[in-house]
């Protein structure tokens, strides 16, 4: 039988490859068509197949409460997605990409302490490696000045998705993807209702663009579940910050894909990542 934590960081890796490869297409898509068309295209699509797999697998329906935490969850997870999206197609991604996702990690980090107690020595120690290998892999160091308002929006994205992790590990155990839809009817719904405010935002997505929007989606949808099962199986800290590797998935894809060379601390950063994992799954 496997050991719980171990299941626990099998999931928090899966989750961090699928939200890598979800922030990829969707960056990508981002740079090429209008904002709210991506983020809603994809937030809708993964909603159906998150509701696809809740049928297939005759998951329960859960109660009020679960269906609550899904909805805040998802509202937050969106207002962080709509700012990082932002922030990657209008700044430079080695600021935002590396700033959001140690704050991402940080904030349910704390919560976790104040939750559940201080990790094991080697784990706590694999936390604090994990966190530095995010900034790294990120391609922090190479910006040499980075300005106040130039923070703003990977703040928020840091922000929105901490509250995410939050939020989801209160949902009850074996409730896992009815909480996750009503996270995407939330997020779909805030989302028309924004985009109708802008009008300048209610262009739609060209048909060229649709597969690189249905990708996001369905990444984004299997980083959330992955996710889930992550803070089932173990401690809401270390699913939070191994998740938070997620970087490390657009940048081997924009180095493979779009030719992206790496730059020395990024490969650093994947060895640290390494070491992260066996630190705390040891």
């Amino acid at each position: 039988m496997i050991n719980s934590e171990l299941l626990a960081v099998f999931y928090s890796l899966a989750s961090a490859i699928s939200w890598g490869t979800g922030d990829f297409s969707g960056g990508v898509a981002t740079k090429r068509t209008n904002l709210y068309g991506v983020v809603i295209g994809s937030q809708a699509l993964g909603g159906l197949f998150l509701a696809l797999i809740a049928f297939g697998v005759a998951e329960p329906w859960p109660g009020w409460l679960d269906l609550v935490y899904g909805a805040a969850a998802g509202i937050s997870g969106v207002l962080g997605l709509l700012a990082l999206y932002r922030g990657l197609a209008e700044g430079r991604m080695g600021v935002v990409a590396p700033v959001a996702a140690v704050v991402t990690a940080i904030v349910p980090v704390f919560v976790g302490f104040f939750m559940e107690g201080l990790p094991a020595s080697q784990q706590l120690l694999g936390l604090g490696v994990a966190l530095v290998a995010v900034w790294l892999i990120s391609g922090a160091g190479a910006q040499l000045r980075i300005s106040t308002q130039e923070l703003r929006l990977p703040l928020m994205a840091g922000l929105g998705f901490g509250l995410f992790f939050i939020l989801i590990d209160r949902v009850s155990v074996g409730a896992v993807f009815w909480p996750l839809v009503a996270a995407r009817l939330a997020s779909v719904s805030m989302l028309a209702v924004l985009m109708r405010a802008r009008v300048q935002d209610q262009a739609r997505p060209a048909t060229k663009h649709l597969l690189l929007i249905g990708l996001a989606g369905l990444f984004d949808a299997g980083g959330n579940a992955f996710f889930a099962l992550a803070t089932q199986a173990g401690r809401l800290d270390i699913a939070a910050v191994l998740s938070s590797l997620y970087p490390a998935s657009t940048v081997m894809l924009a180095w493979l894909i779009l030719k992206e060379r790496l730059t020395l601390p990024q490969w650093l950063g994947v060895g640290a990542a390494l070491a992260a994992v066996v630190l705390i799954a040891w």
